[in-house]
């Protein structure tokens, strides 16, 4: 007996001993674990790298393309979404559009010919909730556009349903809604955008707005990869935006749901003022949306992408900077495509949270071209340390102006992007030892040449021919897996 109450004596000292060591050496892993995000809570900012998304507690960059904005209108749905997660891609815009050919509208059509605000067209509800059930399945993100504002404008209001002319619900005095309004959405002239209780509160007509947005939220609250942006290229008071993100806030919060909302405005200049109203207010936008900086080029681009980021950082906002649309397709109204290609490139290299070629003519949409790209990118990104690079083109010396730009770990890893034929040199000062260079080519989503160097010397890119073409430059010896 007294043998056996020696043994269990051992053995519990034993079992403190090893769990003390366990302790000691798992408390330095445990610590870091608190940076990273819980499994299974869906798309969400980062709390460790704070200007990307994370899904499902990892860090997710956001890539996509789509042949139109307002998805869930489409009849090819199914095929192209699996065309974009082939690619890599899990990121579609979707605006709540109804002005296109074969478009339905949300309310329902009485036989009279005009609508019912109070009631639904069970048709858009449905197309709605089968986007959200196929996106879901395939892990993309979607940010929809609850207010498609060009859908309040010249010829296609002349067909909403909101018009007066168009429904039984109200008449113009009421509603204070004229009939016809042929200008362009950026002169903000559509008093629907005006109806808030902080503006001129129309609230008839806010009434009315309201049901769509309960509907609308009803539906979307079922899902948890879902952002919320509140119009599109928007020109009015930010009254409006601002009304409508803290509501469907409430909405989320009285479920026991967090969502995601932003605002996008019309400027092209991210230093314009009217930016402030989202960059500068994160009780109310959680994130940023920065699309419009794809209408600038080059340097002036990138530039301005990395100074709003800077400056986020300095005010103790940071959040994901999004970017919904980039612009540039050869023969649209929008630049070439050598801009959209460039521009969606560059957005990754400087820390935006999502990149997406725009629909046809205006972008890219998911053509070959932006299939191979897309590809790339996602094979570089996962190829790299990507999250925990910064934008470095101080490191580029002898860049030639609008043709390379640098994202690094400098004296771990380097990744290079060159738009055509040119060359810089890299400073590798911060390195040792030997290196290897992989090289992608963009367009055809097809490795090229690598080599090993000694990286006691500044290395001279030369991009290995026209196009568009990555460089990474690490210790890995094996090739970038497209």
């Amino acid at each position: 007996m007294k043998k056996f109450l020696i043994f269990l004596i051992l053995f519990f000292i034993l079992l403190f001993a090893l769990w003390s060591v366990a302790i000691h050496y798992l408390k330095p892993r445990f610590q870091e674990n608190l940076f990273e995000e819980k499994p299974g809570e869906g798309i969400k900012p980062g709390t460790h790298h704070l200007q990307y998304w994370t899904w499902n507690g990892k860090p997710l960059m956001l890539l996509g393309g789509s042949v139109e904005d307002n998805l869930f209108q489409i009849d090819t749905l199914t095929d192209h979404l699996d065309r974009l997660q082939v690619a890599g891609g899990n990121y579609v815009r979707n605006t709540l559009s109804c002005r296109d050919e074969g478009n339905v509208w949300p309310f329902l059509l009485l036989e009279n010919g005009l609508y019912d605000l109070r009631y639904w067209n069970d048709e858009y509800w449905r197309r709605l909730e089968f986007f959200y059930e196929e996106t879901q399945k395939r892990n993309i993100i979607v940010q929809i556009e609850i207010w498609a504002t060009f859908d309040f404008y010249r010829e296609p209001w002349i067909r909403n349903p909101y018009n007066p002319v168009n429904n039984i619900n109200y008449d113009s005095v009421i509603s204070r809604l004229p009939s016809n309004i042929p200008s362009h959405p950026i002169y903000a002239q559509n008093p629907f955008f005006r109806s808030v209780p902080q503006a001129d509160a129309y609230l008839r007509l806010l009434g009315y707005q309201q049901l769509f947005v309960d509907k609308l939220m009803q539906l979307s609250l079922r899902y948890n990869h879902i952002l919320y942006c509140m119009d599109n290229e928007t020109s009015v008071t930010s009254l409006w935006g601002k009304y409508w993100a803290e509501y469907i806030k409430k909405l989320a919060e009285e479920q026991g749901k967090t969502i995601y909302t932003t605002e996008m405005w019309d400027p092209h200049d991210l230093g314009h003022i009217v930016h402030r109203e989202t960059f500068d207010h994160p009780e109310t936008y959680d994130f940023v949306e920065i699309s419009q900086n794809n209408h600038n080029r080059g340097d002036v681009h990138w530039n301005n992408g990395i100074f709003q980021i800077e400056r986020l950082k300095k005010k103790n906002v940071l959040r994901p900077v999004n970017n919904v649309k980039v612009y540039g397709r050869d023969g649209g109204p929008h630049k070439d495509s050598e801009h959209g290609i460039e521009c969606f490139v560059r957005n990754i290299m400087f820390g935006a949270a999502s990149s997406r070629f725009h629909r046809p003519p205006t972008g890219l949409g998911l053509s070959d071209t932006a299939f191979h790209v897309i590809q790339s990118m996602k094979a570089c990104i996962d190829y790299s340390d990507f999250f925990n690079a910064l934008p470095m083109n101080d490191l580029l010396i002898e860049r030639v102006e609008n043709t390379s730009w640098c994202r690094a770990i400098p004296g771990v890893e380097y990744m290079v992007y060159m738009s055509g034929k040119t060359e810089a040199l890299l400073d590798l000062s911060s390195s040792n030892g030997y290196v290897y260079v992989h090289w992608i080519n963009l367009l055809t989503a097809q490795p090229g040449d690598s080599q090993r160097i000694d990286a006691r010397e500044n290395l001279r890119l030369i991009s290995p021919g026209e196009g568009h073409w990555i460089a990474i430059i690490s210790k890995k010896r094996n090739n970038i897996n497209i």
